[in-house]
């Protein structure tokens, strides 16, 4: 086992749970990653494969069919996902966050009904918050439901929906005024529906219809979508938790454990990039020996590994301190952007030392510098990050004159 990104104070049924994990990865992931990326395919073969081994029911509670396993557990799990490939982590994060929106908020009509199928892997999940010109100010979303009896039609377009076409259930955060007088704050008159549908593309249920693929530059394999609803209508037993208004809530909460998620992505992708930079720079003879021995790519290697190691840290103190039950916004904010950025540079810098083969799309190297910007911006850019660690930094040492 390798010594970096190790995790002390495991549960043996947390190690049992990532080291299946692990091996998972490394046959059958890592051999075929490559290919599927190049081609663009969705892994059906290693979906299936994390159904059987329960990871889409990973934290959802025993009572329904799941492993009730930690945050903790999960990102452990994610990061070994990531360090495969990338993607696949993807399709289990969306699902996980609405499982996760679900448990936290929704009524108990609604966990009875979606819970045990999504521990199943039989209902996909997927969440929508985006709009084409949102942006990072989510208080500007212009989709909007409207109460018609006992269903809310809506309509507006939605972006960036990792599993929009695979998926089966859609948390979609929409703007509903109904109950809200005039000049309420944005964020008070959001609501989260639960929208469900067909997999596929095009009109996927009567006002529902997803577009198609977007085509990316990394990322692939995975479906992103548009969402576009046309007098959709919905029943009001699917506002999730029962009451309107509570959305940005619900959505925050959901972001904040996924920002956990992707900093275990970049963790993942980090280690990966690790790994085949210091095995390159042993195979590699440049002057009559491997390049490993030379001072400059030593030191490279010990950059590389200082920050997986940081990332890692950082990213576990985040997920035991939400498991704990504590507010985490300020660690999740913190390892988020440290792990997306440190992710970065060492792909990077494993780029670098593989020198005029990096750029070969025979390498795996290739892919991983392809990736390795979307979690720049997943959950959340730098900028982002940075505003709610430098707003709760003020909160915790607030200057009493």
């Amino acid at each position: 086992m390798a010594r970096l990104a190790q995790t002390a104070g495991l549960t043996d049924v947390q190690q049992e749970i990532v080291s299946t994990v692990r091996d998972f990865v490394d046959k059958e992931i890592i051999p075929v990653a490559t290919g599927l990326e190049h081609r663009d395919e969705y892994p059906q073969e290693i979906v299936d494969g994390l159904k059987e081994l329960g990871l889409f029911g990973l934290m959802i509670p025993e009572e329904y069919g799941g492993l009730g396993e930690s945050l903790l557990t999960y990102a452990l799990c994610v990061e070994e996902i990531a360090r495969g490939w990338m993607s696949v982590s993807g399709i289990i994060n969306t699902h996980f966050i609405v499982a996760y929106m679900l448990k936290q908020h929704g009524t108990q009509e609604q966990k009875d009904h979606f819970l045990p199928r999504m521990a199943a892997g039989d209902i996909r999940g997927a969440f929508s918050m985006s709009e084409p010109a949102l942006g990072s100010d989510v208080s500007a979303i212009t989709s909007k439901a409207v109460k018609d009896g006992d269903e809310y039609v809506l309509n507006g377009q939605k972006m960036w929906l990792t599993n929009g076409g695979t998926s089966s259930l859609v948390a979609v955060l929409v703007r509903s005024d109904e109950g809200h007088p005039e000049g309420t704050a944005p964020h008070k008159s959001m609501t989260t529906f639960l929208v469900e549908k067909e997999p596929g593309f095009g009109e996927v249920r009567p006002g529902l219809t997803i577009p198609g693929k977007i085509d990316k530059m990394g990322y692939k394999g995975v479906d992103t979508t548009e969402l576009v609803m046309d007098g959709l209508r919905v029943p009001a037993d699917r506002v999730l938790g029962g009451v309107t208004g509570r959305g940005f809530y619900q959505m925050m909460d959901g972001v904040e454990v996924g920002r956990v998620n992707v900093a275990a992505r970049g963790c993942g992708v980090a280690q990966r990039a690790f790994e085949l930079g210091v095995q390159y720079a042993q195979q590699r003879h440049t002057f009559g020996k491997p390049i490993a021995q030379h001072q400059a790519i030593q030191f490279k290697l010990a950059e590389m590994a200082t920050k997986v190691e940081a990332a890692h840290a950082m990213m576990v103190n985040a997920a035991r301190k939400k498991d704990s039950g504590e507010r985490n916004d300020l660690e999740a904010g913190m390892a988020k952007y440290l792990a997306s950025e440190y992710c970065k540079e060492v792909v990077e810098d494993a780029f670098r030392i593989h020198g005029g083969y990096g750029f070969s799309k025979e390498y795996e190297i290739e892919r991983l510098y392809r990736e390795a910007p979307m979690l720049l911006i997943g959950e959340g850019t730098a900028e982002i990050q940075k505003m709610i660690i430098g707003r709760r930094l003020l909160e915790e040492y607030r200057f009493q004159g």
